[in-house]
């Protein structure tokens, strides 16, 4: 029989914050955390702008010799799974064997990898690197498997561990991915999230190439504006966020404080461009549809939908056509908002951190704003909550991820009621 899954601990880091609890007031006060590069100097590209973690080690429990070994998205990820589980409440009496682990990635560990590039090639003098220079930790930064690994050994995780990079979906996929183990019954507990630091000079470079990310380096707070008639791309972040999620029966057992339940999940892909997206919300509209049907919901009960909302002339343009084609008439009763606005695209892991806002907002009663929504485009006229939170009762909110590719995500959490009828 399959089971219901909730979601008993959380923690988010994400820029301008060093908690959870600063995070969720942050992104409800509408304050955008985008500010210039510190990470290396900028001047060199398009876009210099980004959401960056002011990164203490040693102030989220990291040794010396962990803060040496560890990639940065590594220790984003394994400080979030410690302060899930204890936010959880978990203290003893599960069986590691029962306990798994799913970590959504897309870039690996590419901090890790570039400052080794540049210690190897001597600042990229060299075309063939010098060996005699790496780190004896580069082997586990080549891995995207160490990321899940390192998260494992954290919580004590005996039961599935995988990594899960779908690009810029693999946060919501990890968390599908997941409650699947657990419906099934593979699983009783899975810690399950994302993370990703990409904002290297690689990374920088790419997206400067493609035209992705905004070049509104005068202004970088207001630098992303999804929906807004000036839009000119996203800006680049790092992240993560890790989840406790549970069987509910489980859960309802120990007495645990549920945040939310996930109830439906699906992926689709487009199978149509690299980076492109058809007009017409087809692939998108066709996940949130399969992820309601799972949820055995109408679309008129979704009360909040959290867009994928990077930025870009096309995806906000592809969404509020997917929204009108998978929720009808309610798309325009609905409030849709973006935090990209606020703390902007960190890839893989965005979709975690967009499911911990959701399950914050149902909880709160809150929808987080879209900032810097002065001028809506007139393709995008749904209500986009602009500017300002908005105080509601939320009993179902959907959550959409678009990623490079074609990938097409969405899932449905909704406020625990005590198990389906």
């Amino acid at each position: 029989m399959s089971r219901d899954v909730v979601m008993t601990g959380l923690s988010v880091l994400a820029p301008g914050s060093t908690d959870t609890e600063g995070f969720w007031k942050m992104i409800t006060a509408g304050r955008s955390a985008i500010r210039r590069i510190t990470a290396f100097d900028p001047a060199a590209f398009r876009s210099q702008v980004a959401g960056e973690i002011d990164l203490d080690p040693l102030a989220l429990g990291f040794s010396r010799r962990e803060a040496r070994r560890l990639d940065r998205a590594a220790m984003l990820a394994v400080a979030c799974a410690r302060r899930a589980v204890t936010d959880a409440g978990i203290t003893g009496g599960l069986a590691p064997e029962r306990v798994g682990v799913s970590v959504g990635n897309a870039v690996g560990s590419a901090t890790s990898i570039e400052s080794e590039y540049v210690v190897l090639s001597d600042e990229g003098r060299e075309w063939l690197v010098d060996h005699r220079y790496q780190s004896p930790h580069l082997f586990d930064h080549f891995v995207p498997a160490s990321l899940a690994r390192e998260v494992a050994w954290a919580v004590g995780a005996e039961g599935p561990v995988a990594v899960v990079s779908a690009g810029c979906t693999s946060g919501i996929d990890a968390l599908g991915h997941a409650c699947a183990l657990i419906r099934e019954g593979s699983a009783d507990v899975m810690v399950a999230g994302a993370t990703d630091a990409p904002v290297t000079p690689i990374a920088v470079a790419c997206f400067d190439a493609i035209r992705a990310t905004s070049r509104r380096n005068d202004d970088p707070e207001s630098a992303t504006r999804p929906f807004d008639r000036t839009r000119d791309g996203f800006a680049l972040a790092e992240g993560a966020a890790m989840l406790v999620l549970e069987d509910a029966e489980r859960a309802r057992r120990r007495g645990a404080d549920i945040y939310a339940a996930v109830t439906g999940y699906a992926a689709h892909c487009n199978a149509y461009h690299m980076t492109g997206l058809t007009r017409d919300g087809t692939e998108m509209a066709r996940a949130i549809t399969t992820a309601l049907d799972e949820a055995r919901l109408d679309p008129t009960a979704v009360g909040y939908v959290n867009a994928h909302g990077s930025g870009t002339p096309q995806n906000d343009r592809h969404e509020t056509e997917a929204f009108k084609k998978a929720l009808g008439a309610h798309a325009h009763r609905v409030p849709v908002s973006s935090i990209k606005s606020m703390i902007g695209h960190s890839l893989g892991a965005i979709g975690a951190i967009e499911a911990a806002a959701c399950a914050l907002a149902v909880r709160h009663g809150v929808i987080p704003p879209t900032a810097n929504l002065h001028e809506p485009d007139p393709e995008c006229d749904l209500d986009y909550v602009p500017l300002e939170a908005r105080e509601t009762a939320l009993d179902t909110v959907l959550t959409v991820g678009s990623g490079f590719g074609g990938f097409q995500s969405a899932m449905v959490i909704e406020k625990w009621r005590g198990g389906r009828a």
